[in-house]
């Protein structure tokens, strides 16, 4: 199929009353961080139903077409399709494989140049643990060993937020590989940052390196930090604590 196809085929989907429920719970309104995003209507279990039927014979020079396109379910199909591209190349028995490792590279960048039309949370948290996030820890052609540091700090300190947010839930995939200092430093970079989505990926991603790698990690972390963190970002940090440590950490000073 051709992403035209593709997109053809996805419109033929489209649901009027789940469409204005997506409007609203993503917060397409004038003003919100959404404004002026288009829904389809498509729940992400029909979108992932149609990547099922196309990735394996569709083009990666057709993707960009989807990831620029008007509909969010497009925008996510095209990313999805990406996942699954980078993942099969991500297999433990490909990792050093030097047409894996190309592979990898082309799909990230590709991912990378497309990251504004990632515009809404679930586009990046769909998406960026499982490309970005894991690229991160595999063999790669297109840098020096600091490459790697230098293109996650340029995400974060990108005037997009969800470029921003990219650099943070990334992170979920290293957490998951067993590397907690990805998550640390850019839970601290994005300490002070002032949007909620923000807040509430940080406290996330902290909870997550918490559970999987270290509680003493995170209770370090909140021991230089929690005086400062935004409310939010510190409640979504200890969620998985006992009542009691959750009143310490609400209290530290």
């Amino acid at each position: 199929m051709t992403a035209k196809e593709v997109i053809s085929y996805m419109e033929s989907l489209q649901n009027e009353g789940q469409r204005q429920i997506l409007m609203r719970f993503f917060k397409t309104g004038v003003g919100e961080y959404g404004e002026g995003d288009e829904f389809l209507g498509l729940k992400v279990p029909q979108t992932r139903e149609v990547v099922r039927l196309v990735v394996r014979g569709f083009p990666l020079s057709e993707v960009p077409e989807l990831l620029r396109n008007r509909w969010h379910e497009v925008r996510l199909c095209g990313l999805l399709i990406l996942v699954d591209n980078f993942e099969r190349l991500a297999k433990k028995r490909l990792e050093s494989n030097d047409a894996a490792i190309r592979g990898r590279d082309e799909i990230l960048t590709m991912y990378l140049n497309n990251a504004e039309h990632a515009n809404n949370w679930d586009l990046v948290d769909l998406s960026v643990h499982k490309i970005l996030g894991h690229w991160l820890l595999l063999p790669t052609y297109l840098g020096d060993g600091d490459y790697k540091t230098r293109l996650l700090d340029e995400l974060a300190k990108s005037n997009n937020l969800w470029k921003q947010r990219m650099s943070m839930v990334c992170t979920w995939k290293t957490t998951q590989m067993g590397d907690p200092s990805w998550c640390l430093r850019y839970a601290e970079m994005h300490l002070r940052h002032p949007h909620d989505l923000m807040h509430k990926a940080v406290g996330w991603m902290l909870r997550e390196m918490g559970k999987r790698i270290s509680m003493d990690l995170l209770r370090d972390f909140l021991r230089h930090h929690a005086n400062e963190m935004p409310r939010t970002a510190l409640r979504y940090a200890i969620e998985k604590m006992e009542d009691s440590e959750k009143q310490y950490w609400l209290k530290y000073k």
